[in-house]
């Protein structure tokens, strides 16, 4: 492979937009170029890094005994419409030329569900492990993020069909143990995380996180605990709280709408205030009260998933209408559900007095209003788990698992007969892992202000060569013998054999990020060795590599390599 001949469009400047690392490198680097909003094409040397994530992948998954397979992006839209999630705001829908409704799938639930229901027929066809590479197709709102968040993507979904829930456990267990092995190969600093099973359904999930400061997502992090901040769940911060009387006081606020003015004017700390967030939940509960400490923020997530139904904030005539003024409003004399954190203890609070202008001090939940105690609180780093001390960092989803149950198999009829005859339904896992986003990750936690510094299980190539000289000099033949030398060896090298300066080369080199680079020219000749760095870090071998031999040290050097 010579760079002569590669298309790889390396630049100077990064796009205007940027703001990731990974999307100014790789578009830097020549290994991505965008064709419009959330649509990314791989150039060469970007595919290259893809596939090896997609060999890595496919090894793990084949280990397991997991069986490849193919389905269609293009699938018929009742599929859908029958598991409900047809009206997923991020799914492409559109017809065919017959007016026949379909969809541009996501994920593959319903293909390889519909597969399933169709040949399994006893408890001997089970366990089933089927899994594919496929393009996705999101209609996502805000891409971003270059290759991080994107409209269309290539994803390895993974399938588990069991008899029942301890064989759907023992086949998540053997995800587990794949994906760990996979992101492990890949170099990546990862965790696992408890994480919210959101459009998929089921009953538990994981997600795969690689840190980083570009990364989408906060992980709450304590010895031994990791989640995703989404479904965290910690001890608070205790505050101190106010003595109470007897029943509330009222306490004029005038002006007063927010928790730091009411806390300053009172001369208390944000935690002694309550904070009403009125939702109005879609099912025959109309409007509901969400109470947190005024320290604290409601999680969406974690509230919908206590309602076990979609919710929309309260609009302010609504509010005005129902409770009263908004800035004002608390949980004391409403006529309407109360739902109370947990981290919200006993003692006394100041709440919304539901009166223009006022707060009522001396508020104890219990005593002075009814509620369902939830956990619905975004955790905040200082919170505690088993003791352990929370801190919250950004990171980028890489894959994440699923226990699906019989969310699918149910309404699209998989079942199959156990040993008595009996007809029951299939249990299902879904495993997902994005390679786009494992090269992102690797891009994000080891490139240096050179640029790229890859690791060695996912590098375009394991060597890189850089020729110096002019054609038809003797550093320039040299160049030439080695790079062959290197080939029959069986190492992937990338020659730079361009007709251009030092400084360009080397350049291009670090910004490429290949894990070991050589450099030969006229000091080589003299010397009798090849230069020779290690990319991350930017190390100098000392001494080189010798010439006579070179292929088998450099081999051996590459092995060492992270």
């Amino acid at each position: 492979m010579r760079v002569s001949q590669l298309l790889l469009p390396t630049e100077r400047q990064p796009p205007a937009e940027a703001e990731a690392i990974s999307h100014k490198l790789m578009v830097r680097a020549g290994l991505v170029r965008q064709l419009g909003s959330g649509l990314w094409t791989w150039l060469p040397a970007g595919w290259r890094v893809h596939e090896k994530i997609v060999q890595i992948v496919r090894e793990e998954m084949d280990g397991i005994g997991s069986q490849e397979m193919l389905a269609p992006v293009l699938t018929p839209r009742e599929l859908w419409r029958r598991t409900g999630r047809d009206a997923i705001e991020e799914v492409f829908k559109l017809e065919d030329r017959r007016k026949a409704p379909m969809i541009l799938a996501l994920s593959h639930e319903e293909a390889f569900t519909f597969h399933v229901a169709q040949v399994v027929r006893s408890y001997r066809d089970l366990p089933l492990l089927l899994y594919h590479f496929q393009t996705k197709e999101r209609d996502e709102a805000r891409p971003r993020a270059g290759i991080l968040r994107t409209r269309e993507f290539i994803m390895k979904d993974a399938y588990s069909f069991d008899r029942d829930r301890d064989g759907l456990d023992a086949s998540y267990d053997k995800f587990v143990g794949a994906y760990d092995r996979v992101f492990d190969r890949v170099g990546l600093e990862w965790y696992r995380v408890e994480s919210d099973v959101g459009m998929m359904g089921g009953f538990g999930a994981h997600e795969y996180m690689a840190p980083c400061p570009a990364g989408e997502n906060d992980v709450a992090l304590a010895p031994g605990y990791a989640a995703n901040i989404e479904v965290a769940s910690a001890d608070a911060q205790p505050v101190e709280l106010p003595a109470g009387g007897d029943a509330p006081e009222r306490v004029e606020t005038p002006g007063m709408t927010t928790i730091d003015a009411v806390a300053s004017h009172l001369s208390l700390p944000a935690g002694a205030l309550l904070k009403a967030f009125p939702v109005v939940v879609e099912d025959d509960r109309g409007m509901v009260m969400v109470v947190v400490r005024g320290d604290h923020r409601v999680n969406e997530i974690k509230l919908q998933n206590a309602l076990k139904a979609p919710f929309r904030p309260a609009e302010p005539d609504e509010v005005q209408q129902r409770i009263g003024p908004p800035g004002y409003i608390g949980p004391v004399g409403i006529d309407m559900p109360v739902l109370l954190d947990h981290a919200v203890g006993q003692g006394a609070y100041v709440a919304g007095a539901n009166a223009p202008d006022a707060h009522v001090a001396g508020v104890e939940p219990g005593r002075d209003f009814r509620f369902e105690a939830v956990d619905v609180r975004t955790v905040e780093p200082g919170d505690r788990v088993n003791g352990g001390v929370i801190r919250i960092e950004p990171a980028i989803e890489v894959g994440n698992i699923f226990k699906l149950g019989t969310r699918y198999s149910e309404p699209l009829g998989a079942t199959y007969l156990d040993e008595s005859g009996r007809e029951q339904i299939i249990w299902m896992g879904s495993y997902g892992i994005g390679p786009a986003r494992i090269a992102a990750a690797a891009v994000e936690q080891y490139a240096d202000e050179q640029g790229i510094a890859w690791p060695r299980a996912i590098a375009p190539w394991d060597v890189e060569l850089v020729g110096l000289g002019k054609p038809g000099s003797d550093e320039r033949a040299a160049a030439e013998k080695l790079y062959e030398e290197l080939r029959a060896a069986g190492i992937d090298v990338l020659y730079d054999d361009r007709d251009a300066g030092p400084g360009e080369k080397l350049t291009d080199a670090e910004l490429l990020g290949v894990p070991l680079r050589l450099t030969l020219g006229r000091r080589s000749l003299q010397s009798g060795t090849v230069e020779a760095q290690v990319r991350r870090g930017r190390a100098d071998q000392d001494g080189g590599v010798p010439l006579e031999g070179a292929a088998e040290a450099v081999a051996e050097l590459w092995r060492g390599l992270p």
